[in-house]
């Protein structure tokens, strides 16, 4: 037996309507109206590592890999790992740096499109 641990290079959140619903809690979701400059709760199942020292992609996940284009550029501010009913979770803040409107391509791997020389 070991420790499953995920590594993730983006955030990935639930629609709005998966918490209207009732399927999810809020934190699991994406915020209906993404302001620029707000922090925001996030709540992920499982053991999940992310990078702390620059912007990742926030994008919309329907499960079983079906991700969404991001949908706005976001720096993790903190994460925590703990456990709730026997399973462990992880949870955080976030902030969103830039919201996208268009289906451009903004991120080249870990990097915002134009930071690399």
């Amino acid at each position: 037996m070991g420790i499953q641990v995920e590594f993730n290079p983006d955030l990935a959140l639930r629609n709005i309507s998966e918490f209207e619903n009732g399927n999810r809690k809020i934190e699991e979701c994406v915020p209906e109206n993404l302001e620029v400059g707000k922090v925001y709760p996030f709540l992920k199942n499982g053991q999940r590592n992310y990078w702390l020292l620059g912007e990742i992609p926030l994008i919309e996940t329907r499960g079983n890999g079906k991700l969404s284009r991001p949908k706005a550029s976001i720096v993790l501010l903190e994460t925590t790992h703990f456990i709730e009913n026997n399973t462990i979770c992880t949870k955080g803040f976030y902030r969103v740096d830039e919201i996208f409107k268009d289906t451009e391509i903004q991120f080249e791997c870990f990097d915002r499109v134009g930071t690399r020389n």
